[in-house]
């Protein structure tokens, strides 16, 4: 069969093998899934630990037809391998290639597109429910993590799956590898963990999987009353069958011999159902088995020996606000750090190993987070809340309504604000400016460099009032430190004089403009560059000094709409300083959604870069 297994691309192909062949494909699919990540980077872990059961569905079920849906895409790997992307797969998360996430424009086979965690159940619900109004047959499948199981939107899905009984045909398959990214916190990973760790039901769970893979479907509802009686207190599955759904399992993730039979039964039952399904994160390759955190997320690695690459030279902008953060909290006491399910993505892990007693994981609850910083808040502790700046987009409604209409004193910190490369759209920063500026009474910063980091997470803990500081992925500049100061709230500064052009930026692109500003001197073009610091408020002094100059430009890594360009517009607007022809043009990212690529390479092409900008300028001044 080995010769064959490249012309397995599609699930027809692989519904022709036979039962026994499976196994050697699912070898040869882990193996590919290594060798493309071990190139490009990914998300490793997951997709090794599902690809039996990525198989396992599409064997048993009529994909595409049976809807499919993967909850956020890390373990999508697998499933685009059986569906017609094999040979695009060395394109994964590089520019005009394959997602790292499911997409719908990429293939009839991703129903539903995520970046993001526990959107898989309401949108399978949706789609079952559809499908019932329509009059087909056709399942709505939804694969989730235990990890994603955690976020109040998947138990929201499932309380409504609950009340419509025989009318759906929803399979709903927990993925329990006690894991999401990092280790999985909260009660109901420590009742499934628990329940699935105990002597007594792991005997009856072996048994358990057995028989339903062996079970007529007549007599699976009269084995299930029965066995109801048995482990009704023993089973993960009682909350499960409180909302409304019918439980099976757990069932080995890795064993085709429990897995076909069970999936064959349950396609047959009517109703909302939920198979619980235990496999083994980063499954069969050893370094990603030993620290499954590591190989969630991994940059190309040494596919013989795993060993990934030790970052050297620059610190990142993470591990700036790790190490000021920790030092911040040595003086005072009162700081408290929350994070939801990204202690290493944040930089929070050693602020952890310092402070256990003032750390929180939340958990994939990002609402949560924020009003649960809000309660500290209002009990006289500092809590800094670390969400990368597209997954704090889920906390919206927490952040005007519990934090900035009370006054209360919460940090918000927002990793990855801007282009983020490889991962996509789905995880760009490239609304926060915007979505924040609209709030009142709410501080809004970007820092420039690290030095500036530094001084505005000093500053923010100390102000006493809400605030939110946006900084990029990526290494920092790598400037002398200097003591971190404390910045009065509205204030920029003017970092290079000039007098033909002005360029107003804010975080990432101000030093990109000191350098663009470099190469125009010498063209004979004079450029002042002003580094804004807040975007809310705004330095308005600054900018009417900035507004005297013939030609000014405001330039931010954050969409157009509503962004720092536009703060300027309004003020410039509202100041009179728009009239008499003043020449004005706001720089900054597109009103589209970026694609995925390296965060260089989109910022030039974007005229974003040093030489961008700097062509922008020259263009704008000769024309007029």
């Amino acid at each position: 069969m080995a010769a064959n297994l490249k012309q397995i691309n599609d699930p027809y192909a692989l519904r022709r093998l036979a039962e026994e062949e499976l196994p050697q494909l699912a070898e040869w699919v882990r193996e590919l899934t290594i060798d493309t990540v071990s190139k490009t980077g990914g998300h490793l872990g997951a997709s090794l630990g599902v690809v039996e059961l990525a198989i396992a569905l599409h064997y048993v079920f009529n994909t595409p037809e049976d809807r499919l849906i993967w909850d956020v895409g890390h373990q999508s790997y697998p499933h685009k391998i059986l569906t017609g992307r094999q040979d695009r797969m060395y394109t994964l998360r590089q520019r005009h290639g394959l997602s790292g996430f499911t997409r719908r424009a990429e293939s009839i086979y991703d129903p539903f597109g995520a970046g993001h965690s526990s959107t898989s159940i309401s949108a399978a619900l949706g789609m079952a429910i559809a499908n019932h109004q329509s009059g087909n047959r056709r399942k709505a499948i939804a694969v989730i993590g235990d990890g994603a199981m955690s976020a109040g939107m998947a138990f929201e899905a499932l309380n409504n799956a609950g009340r419509y009984k025989e009318d759906i045909n929803l399979l709903v398959i927990l993925n329990d590898n006690e894991m999401s990214i990092s280790p999985n916190v909260g009660a109901l990973s420590a009742y499934l963990n628990r329940m699935l760790s105990g002597r007594v039901y792991t005997r009856l769970r072996d048994g358990t999987g057995k028989m339903l893979g062996k079970i007529s479907t007549p007599l699976l509802g009269a084995a299930r009353r029965a066995e109801e009686h048995v482990k009704g207190m023993l089973t993960p599955g009682t909350l499960f069958e409180e909302l409304g759904l019918n439980y099976f399992g757990p069932i080995n993730g890795h064993d085709f011999g429990q897995l076909l039979p069970t999936l064959r039964n349950l396609r047959a039952l009517e109703g909302p159902v939920l198979l619980h399904v235990v496999t083994q994160k980063g499954k069969g390759f050893a370094p990603a088995e030993a620290n499954p955190c590591t190989y969630h997320g991994v940059p190309p690695f040494d596919r013989q020996t795993g060993a990934i690459p030790k970052e050297e030279g620059l610190p990142t902008y993470t591990a700036i606000f790790s190490r000021t953060l920790v030092d911040l909290a040595r003086k005072n006491p009162n700081i408290m750090a929350i994070t939801a399910a990204m202690t290493e993505g944040t930089g929070l892990l050693e602020f952890q190993e310092c402070f256990p007693d003032r750390f929180f994981d939340v958990g994939i609850a990002e609402q949560h987070a924020v009003t649960f910083a809000a309660g500290l808040a209002c009990e006289g502790y500092i809590p800094v809340v670390a969400i990368y700046a597209t997954f704090l987009q889920r906390g919206y409604d927490q952040i005007i309504h519990d934090v900035v209409l009370q006054q209360l004193p919460v940090v918000f910190v927002l990793d990855r604000a801007g282009l983020v490369g490889a991962d996509g759209p789905t995880h760009a920063g490239t609304f926060d400016l915007s979505f924040l500026r609209a709030i009142p009474d709410l501080v809004l910063m970007a820092p420039a460099d690290e030095n500036e980091l530094r001084s505005m997470l000093t500053t923010a803990v100390a102000l006493g009032r809400p605030v939110a500081i946006r900084y990029p992925k990526g290494v920092a500049m790598g400037l002398e430190p200097r003591p971190a100061d404390l910045l009065p709230v509205g204030v920029g500064r003017c970092l290079r004089e000039g007098n033909q052009v002005a360029l107003a930026a804010v975080g990432s692109l101000v030093h990109p403009a000191l350098q663009a500003a470099e190469i125009l001197d010498k063209e004979g073009i004079s450029v002042k560059v002003c580094d804004f610091r807040f975007v809310k408020p705004l330095d308005e002094q600054l900018l009417r000094q900035a507004a005297q100059l013939p030609f000014l430009a405001t330039l931010e890594e954050n969409t157009l709409c509503g962004g720092f360009g536009s703060a300027v517009l309004e003020f410039l607007a509202r100041d009179g300083l728009l009239d008499n022809g003043k020449k004005v043009r706001i720089w900054g990212l597109p009103d589209r959604f970026i694609p995925q690529g390296s965060q260089n390479g989109l910022r030039a092409e974007l005229l974003l870069d040093a030489e961008g900008i700097a062509d922008r300028v020259r263009q704008w001044v000769g024309s007029a």
